[in-house]
């Protein structure tokens, strides 16, 4: 039995969105066969990055890859990030991939947020010490900050045929050039949600988040990149430009100021879903696909998600193999299986978060042409650009530490 999609296609903000995200000289059907993609490569290109500082490497080490005779792999990913069927509790396509190749899967929602995970096995990577995964998946921050540190290994992209399909803007990302170290899992946004019925208005911008009747209602996210950045965004800042230690500096004080006034309920992870769901909040700072999770999940379909007027945040998480894993070869033929189209599909319909693969949206849209037109997984460049979202641009290594010394003051670790 099929997952049930996760989005309410005929949800009239939605509808909207997509009549929006269609506006313009370009309808989106001429705009794919023009551009081949879901998302322009003129609108990932706006939002990439830039380059990380060189540096040299010292030659890897890779440990022995007992693949052809040990048929398992482990996959680290976030909550709610694989379909699932409630039914049968499993996940329909991470099933086909066992029955297909012979390969046990197994799959653990591990990662909270970046920092919390990587804290917890960057001191047995550096150890050389088997964390016992296959497969974690990093946002591309944290992608990059793994890859420069040596502490996951080269794929054999020779052995991953599918891995074209990754849509051409992905294939050259800054922090991995011709991805020899990572795939895109999923990308998404960094908006606004809430519950329009326990709210009783809409709300539009990050300041309505701070409304007096709202305080102690709001959860908001631990990864600044998200939090901070729309608040940046809110002020005025431009997130992709050199932006100074002040400028930045200035948002985390309206976080922290929020938290003190209980404005801000509490600070978390991807487990700030369990706030929402047990009504203990009832809006946020939250990633987009999250709320179409608590629609279905909680059977109510008056959990919105908004990109603020002043823009939202995009970015991917990655899918990259362990330095101590002893299983590359399986890892691969997963992420082979994953960048077919129709199984793309198939978990975009779930987790409607934006679809890296190209010949998803085709696919998507022989069985739920509606939700082949969300711009929440197949998103034009038009609609990137009117909605101002943004990806968080490449922080120096000075930067990164120090930033993240004056977050973990805010967030209280």
């Amino acid at each position: 039995m099929s997952p049930t999609p996760r989005f309410a296609p005929r949800d009239p903000q939605v509808q909207s969105l997509v009549r929006t995200a269609q506006a313009g000289m370009a309808s989106r059907r001429r705009f794919l066969s023009l551009a081949g993609l879901g998302v322009s490569g003129a609108a990932l290109a706006a939002c990439a990055p830039p380059l990380p500082p060189a540096g040299g490497k010292a030659a890897l080490k890779l440990p022995k890859d007992v693949s052809s005779t040990d048929k398992t792999v482990k996959w680290a990913n976030w909550t709610a990030y694989l379909d699932y069927d409630e039914d049968a509790k499993n996940y329909p396509t991470l099933e086909a991939f066992i029955k297909d190749t012979g390969i046990a899967a197994t799959y653990s929602e591990d990662i909270e947020d970046n920092d919390t995970y990587f804290s917890k096995i960057a001191p047995q990577l550096r150890a050389g010490q088997d964390i016992d995964r296959d497969i974690f998946t990093l946002t591309d921050w944290m992608a990059s900050r793994v890859i420069q540190a040596q502490l996951c290994q080269p794929l054999e992209l020779i052995r991953m045929p599918n891995a074209a399909n990754l849509l051409e803007p992905l294939k050259d990302v800054s922090f991995d050039p011709g991805r020899n170290y990572s795939l895109t899992w999923q990308s998404g946004f960094a908006g606004i949600g809430y519950n329009k019925a326990k709210v009783g208005r809409e709300l539009k911008s990050i300041d309505d988040l701070w409304a007096e009747d709202l305080k102690g209602k709001v959860v908001a996210l631990t990864e600044f990149r998200d939090t901070a950045a729309l608040i940046m965004q809110n002020q005025g800042v431009d997130i992709t430009g050199n932006f100074t230690k002040d400028q930045i500096g200035k948002a985390f004080d309206e976080v922290s100021k929020r938290i003190a006034d209980q404005n801000i309920r509490r600070m978390r992870g991807n487990s700030y879903l369990e706030d929402l769901k047990s009504g203990n909040a009832i809006a946020g700072i939250v990633w987009s696909g999250d709320l179409f999770i608590l629609r279905t999940e909680t059977e109510d379909e008056n959990w919105e998600f908004v990109i603020p007027e002043s823009g939202g945040t995009l970015w991917s998480d990655n899918m990259m193999v362990p330095i101590t894993s002893t299983h590359r070869r399986n890892a691969q033929t997963l992420m082979n299986y994953y960048y077919q189209p129709d199984v793309a599909a198939q978990v975009a319909a779930w987790v409607n978060y934006v679809c890296p693969v190209q010949g998803a949206q085709e696919e998507l849209a022989k069985t739920d042409p509606d939700l082949a037109q969300s711009p929440f997984i197949f998103p034009t460049a038009e609609y990137i650009k009117e909605k101002n979202i943004q990806s968080f641009r490449a922080l120096t290594p000075q930067e990164d530490q120090d930033y993240s010394a004056m977050w973990a003051k805010v967030v209280g670790n």
